[in-house]
C-alpha cells in the first residue's frame, strides 16, 4: 500500500503533527524541519533545515507482535534504505540507529513508536548531511555523511522506508545489535551484564540483584 505523504516546509514535529491530525488516517509526514524534535524520554532532536530526514508514518498497528519487536524492525527497515550495502549501520537497544567510528559507537538517528487512536505512529530522525553538536555525550552523534554513506533526497528516503514499515511483520537482519551478549553495560537504575535480546524486544541483563529484563532506558558502556 502505497501511502499518501505530506511534505511540510517547517512543523513542531511531525509526530506531534500526526496526533493533532487523527483524521488524516494512514499517511507519511516529512518536514524540512522541525521547530520541537523529540527524541526519546522528552529529549529535544535537534532537527535543522536541510540537515536531516525528519519523518513520522501513522499504520495500522500490526497484529501479534511485541511493541519492542515493531520498533526494532522498524529501525532495521530504516537502515537496509540508509545503508543499502549493510556496510555501516546497526542497532542500539532499544531504538537507536548507530555505527561505529574509531573504535566507538555514534549515533546516527533514531526511532519513536506510540499507539494513538488504534493506530501505530513511528517517527524517524535521521542526521543526513550534519549532526548537531552535544558535547558530553556517551554516544555521540554523527551523520551518515560523516560515515562516508551517500545522503539521497530525504523525500526518496521516506518513500522506501514507509514501503518496508507497510509490513512489520518481515523482519530484516541488521549488521549488528549493539549491546552485544557478554558487554558490561549501565542504565538510569543500574549496571550489569547483557545476556542478549529477548524475542520480545527486552535486553536480558545479569546484575547483582539477578537477571533483569529492561524494556526501556538509555543504556551505555562501562569503562
Amino acid at each position: 500500500m502505497d501511502l499518501p505523504l505530506i511534505r511540510l516546509a517547517v512543523v513542531d514535529s511531525t509526530q506531534a503533527f500526526l496526533r493533532r491530525n487523527p483524521h488524516l488516517g494512514p499517511c507519511v509526514v516529512l518536514a524540512d524541519q522541525q521547530s520541537q524534535g523529540r527524541g526519546r524520554q522528552g529529549n529535544r532532536w535537534e532537527s535543522a533545515a536541510g540537515a536531516g530526514l525528519w519523518m513520522s508514518a501513522a499504520l495500522p498497528s500490526p497484529a501479534g507482535v511485541a511493541p519492542g519487536v515493531v520498533l526494532q524492525r522498524a529501525m532495521s527497515a530504516a537502515a537496509r534504505v540508509l545503508d543499502p550495502g549493510g556496510r555501516t549501520l546497526g542497532l542500539k537497544w532499544p531504538n537507536d540507529l548507530v555505527a561505529w567510528r574509531d573504535g566507538r559507537l555514534v549515533k546516527v538517528g533514531g526511532i519513536l513508536g506510540e499507539q494513538a487512536g488504534g493506530r501505530l505512529i513511528l517517527g524517524l530522525g535521521v542526521n543526513l548531511t550534519a549532526a548537531p553538536d552535544l558535547p558530553g555525550r556517551a554516544i555521540p552523534p554523527a551523520s551518515l555523511g560523516d560515515l562516508g554513506l551517500e545522503t539521497p533526497p530525504a523525500f526518496e528516503l521516506a518513500i522506501h522506508i514507509t514501503h518496508f514499515w507497510n509490513d512489520l511483520k518481515e523482519e530484516f537482519q541488521p549488521l549488528f545489535r549493539w549491546p552485544t551478549a557478554g558487554a558490561a553495560i549501565r542504565w538510569e537504575e543500574g549496571q550489569g551484564t547483557c545476556l542478549g535480546w529477548e524475542p520480545d524486544g527486552r535486553l536480558k541483563v545479569a546484575t547483582a540483584d539477578g537477571i533483569r529484563r529492561l524494556s526501556a532506558g538509555e543504556i551505555s558502556g562501562l569503562g
